[in-house]
């Protein structure tokens, strides 16, 4: 179970910061290919996103994590390069 949220916590943080670089570098330059990927980046998004908060609460259920801990992991699904961080060093 943890090895299914280090991949969804990696996966999550890959798909913001692809998110961010879609609005940052191609919305002023290519706004075709921007509204082209914005849904199916922004939806992958927001599943991975929903599905890393789910296995978070799981994890602080199963494993009694500290409140703490609990908001660390949370808040760093929306910093960049945050789900990294808790892969790395919390979990």
């Amino acid at each position: 179970m943890l090895r299914v949220f280090k991949i969804i916590a990696f996966l999550e943080g890959i798909s913001l910061l692809v998110l961010f670089s879609n609005m940052l570098f191609l919305k002023p330059t290519n706004i075709e290919l921007y509204k082209t990927l914005l849904f199916p980046v922004g939806m992958a998004h927001g599943l991975l996103f929903i599905g890393y908060i789910v296995m978070a609460t799981m994890f602080k259920m199963e494993e009694n994590w500290p409140w703490k801990k609990y908001g660390i992991v949370c808040v760093a699904s929306v910093l960049p390069f945050g789900t990294f961080y808790v892969e790395k060093k919390l979990l």
